[in-house]
């Protein structure tokens, strides 16, 4: 599934950079793609936060 997720980014960027050379947006894309990458870590940091609140409330039961 990881790989299906990644490789969906990875299309979505290329569709985007291939729209921005052709409107010559180019700083705006790699802007973009810096704040994309800084909202994946976070949600992959809220997730494995989460697992670990939820393993440790199934081990007090």
């Amino acid at each position: 599934m990881d790989l299906f997720k990644n490789s969906l980014n990875i299309i979505y960027a290329i569709i985007l950079a291939v729209v921005s050379i052709f409107t010559q947006e180019i700083i705006t894309f790699i802007m973009l793609g810096f704040v994309l990458m800084a909202l994946l870590m976070i949600h992959e940091t809220l997730k494995k936060i989460l697992a670990k609140l939820d393993s440790k409330g199934r081990s007090e039961d």
